[in-house]
Formats: C-alpha cells, structure tokens, sequence
C-alpha cells in the first residue's frame, strides 16, 4: 500500500473525478471515507475491496432484499462525523447533551444496519458491533428513539424537582435551575464515565458505516454504468471492451456514436500511433483511469479486464504549460518526462505519455522519442506512447489505431459526425511509420483546393 490517496489523484486527473462526482454516496462520510481511500498495491487488499462490491452488488440486486437494502440506505443517511465527539469521550472529557444525542443516534442507526446486515447475510463481511448497552444507557426509558434528554429516571431527585420548577414563582426559579443543573452534571458525569468504554467500538461503528457507504454506492456506481469486477493475471494488463465513462455518457447524452476497444499491455514500451482525431489520447486516459479504479478498489470499466498493481499511474498529457512557474509547455512536460524515467528505476508504474516533445523542432523532437523508448523499454515499468514520428528504429511493440474508414456511414462527412467514421479498434502494426491521413479527411471536408494542392505537392517533395 503506497500513500497516495483519491483524492490526490482526483485532482489530478478528470477522468477520476468525473467517476467520484457520480458515486451515490448516502453521507459525507462516506464521501471522505471514499476520497481517503488508499490506492492499493497489495493483492490482499484488492481481492478484499473486490469481494466487498461483489457481495454487496449481488444483495443489492436481489429482489427478496429490496426492504433491507432500503433500510441499510436509511441508516447510512443519518450518519455524522463524530470524531471529536468520540475523541472527547475517549480522552475522558465531559460531553454536553448534543455530543450524548449524537453517540446514542449513532447507536441507534449503527445497531438498525447491523440488523439489515445480517438479513442480507453481510454481516460475517461487514461487521458492525453491538451497541445495545450504549443505546440502553442513553434510553432508560426504553423508548426506543434516538432522541435524548436527561431523564426523570436517571436520578430519583429530577421528576420532583421538575415540577416544583413549574409551579415555583421566577424568584424561586433561579435556585431550583441551579439545583437541577449540578444534578444533571451528575448525571451527565456519571453517563461519560459509564459510555468511556464503548468509545473505541464507537468510532469502529461510525467509520465502519461510512465504508459500507461507499461498498453500496461502488456497486450501485457498477450497475449504472455496467462494470465488472477485475480478475488478475501475473504482470500483464489485458482490457476488452474498454470504455471511457465521461466520454461513454457525454456521447450518450449528444446521441453519438462510442466504441469501446480491446488493449493488452506488457513490460516495455507500446507505441500508439493513428491519425488525428483517431481517439489515442482518449485511449490512454482511459486505459489510465480504468487501472486507477482498479486500485482504488472499484469495478471497472469494461467487458472483461485482467489486471495486477503497480506502484502509481502516471500521466503524460496534453498541455502542461504553467505560467505561474515561467514554464513553457515543452519545460513542464520534459520536466515531468524526466521524474517518470527517475521513478521507473526503483518503481514498477504505469506511465502514459501523448505525443512527447510535440512542441520543440521534428529533429529534436524524433530524438528525444526515441531516448525516452530506450531507456522505459528497459525498465519493468508498463510504458504507453502516442506518436506521429515515424521511423524511429525502437525495436518494441506497435499499435496502431485502425482509423478513418470511409466506408463506415453511407452519409456525407461534416465536422459533426467524422466520429461516425473512425474505428477506434487497434491492430496490430510491424511498420515503423505512422497513418497519413489528414490531407485525404481535409479533402472530404472540402477545405479550400489550394490548400489541398499545395500540401499534396510538398508532401511529395519530402518523401
């Protein structure tokens, strides 16, 4: 387990954000529960957050559990963050009314889930603890409600004290007020003293409840938008059917076509190469935030995935200009380039890298392309790389995207539907040069003829 958490990497990348804007979580711990997950990097770990959603997916659609699952969501709605509520009584200091009207709600829910718990038969999975003598302490009435006051019946003196109090005149008033608040001192005394050592199984209720939570909104979050539950296979990375989920419910809401792709990824250096507009840096964001999901213990999304941890996931894309430092876009990214090839030394990562030194000259461009494969191609590190340089003579494995196929819609080509005519599917590729088809889909276009001509004559004149 590394000590990255989610939400460092939510701020990092959209994709991941875009997946926790979308968790239905019942409370915000939950939510905190959720952004403090740990990206996990032991296997124990995984295969336990993977068997939580999964057993809880499997509850949740089972129609004969419909009534608990709706009562488990209830109680997880009505929970609070008491840290320093459990943190007081745990260090021995004297609560109000409130704080002791928090401890027995949250008993009072934490005891209704556990019961919820076990009809669904979660409960050997989810282990609530028993907080009966809590709830009983701050319920010696036996009403069976969570709210609180302090009782006639904690002390034989309260009851008639209480109704001298009503019928007293305002003179009178003050002296049994403050008689009635050294009792109810006393009593509160009294119930810290007796709940002290519950304090631990408190907060194991609480931050329990807020795991379940997040367990009930991953699952929910898997059936909304049909993910699956990760096998693991040695060091390789296989995903088929791999989606996008921002870009899947963006094109879903506009009507447009999407098309999930198959990818394996092994050690080494893949190059992605395709013509612009052809998806690759969507792919490696997606395959990126597909990996992050993974390890943050959530379905992913695809139709089938083999997966095995590594130490980080680490973009390298689009523009990473930083004015604020002085730095160009090609400053940022070389600098960033530089600390992944530091890091890929002593750490297994998953590095993905779109069209590296795209802003300096094509010489030095081409030359730093091929240092970065050398030396990522050596490492035990999975390396992805998108590029439009052509023979760079690395001796790796190529993918290309299939590209714009003309032959996919029978409408005419516009700057609104090109997507109808790409196909994102990748296939193999054992040539060391890149697509070239960005003269041919200007030309449908209907760009200006010149432009067309001239751009058709220098090309020749390069080749």
């Amino acid at each position: 387990m590394t000590n990255i958490l989610m939400r460092n990497k939510v701020k990092e990348v959209p994709g991941l954000l875009f997946v926790t804007d979308n968790m239905s979580l019942m409370s915000s711990l939950g939510r905190q529960r959720m952004l403090d997950q740990p990206f996990l990097t032991d296997l124990e770990a995984l295969r336990y957050e993977r068997q939580a959603v999964t057993l809880m997916r499997a509850a949740m659609d089972n129609a004969d559990y419909a009534m608990a699952v709706s009562t488990l969501s209830h109680q997880l709605m009505q929970l609070h963050d008491l840290h320093t509520t459990l943190q007081s009584l745990r260090s021995h200091y004297l609560l109000n009314e409130v704080e002791l009207f928090e401890i027995k709600n949250l008993a009072y829910h934490s005891n209704n889930a556990r019961k919820a718990l076990g009809q669904l038969s979660l409960d050997g999975f989810f282990c609530l603890p028993d907080l009966t003598e809590v709830f009983d302490l701050l319920d010696p009435d036996h009403a069976g409600i969570p709210n609180f006051y302090i009782y006639d019946s904690y002390d034989i003196r309260l009851a008639p004290l209480r109704r001298q109090l009503k019928q007293a005149d305002e003179a009178k008033q003050a002296e049994l007020i403050a008689e009635q608040n050294e009792i109810q001192q006393q009593v509160i005394t009294h119930l810290c003293d007796k709940l002290q050592p519950y304090g631990d199984n408190l907060v194991t209720a609480m931050e329990t409840m807020a795991y379940i939570d997040f367990t009930m909104a991953r699952a929910q979050l898997a059936k909304d938008w049909n993910l699956i539950i990760p096998e693991e296979e040695g060091e390789a990375m296989r995903l088929e059917g791999l989606f996008n989920p921002r870009l899947l419910q963006h094109n879903l809401k506009e009507g447009l076509r999407y098309q999930p792709v198959d990818i394996e990824l092994t050690e080494g250096v893949t190059f992605i190469t395709g013509a612009n507009m052809a998806g690759k840096t969507v792919l490696l964001k997606s395959v990126g935030v597909a990996q992050l999901m993974y390890q943050f213990g959530f379905p992913v999304p695809a139709g089938q995935a083999l997966l095995s941890p590594v130490d980080d996931v680490v973009f390298c894309i689009g523009d990473e200009q930083n004015e604020m430092n002085g730095l160009s876009s090609f400053a940022s990214e070389i600098t960033r380039i530089s600390d992944v090839l530091r890091r890929s030394e002593s750490e297994h990562l998953l590095v993905l890298i779109d069209e590296p030194a795209r802003t300096t000259n094509p010489i030095e461009g081409k030359a730093l392309v091929q240092a970065i494969a050398n030396i990522m191609e050596s490492r035990d590190s999975i390396t992805m790389i998108t590029t439009h340089y052509s023979q760079l003579g690395i001796a790796c494995r190529r993918l290309r995207v299939r590209g714009f196929v003309e032959t996919m819609s029978d409408v005419p080509l516009t700057t609104q539907n090109i997507n109808k005519f790409i196909d994102y599917s990748l296939v193999p590729d054992d040539s060391d040069e890149v697509p070239q088809e960005a003269l041919r889909i200007a030309e449908m276009l209907e760009c200006h003829p010149a432009l067309i001509d001239l751009a058709r004559k220098h090309l020749a004149d390069n080749m």
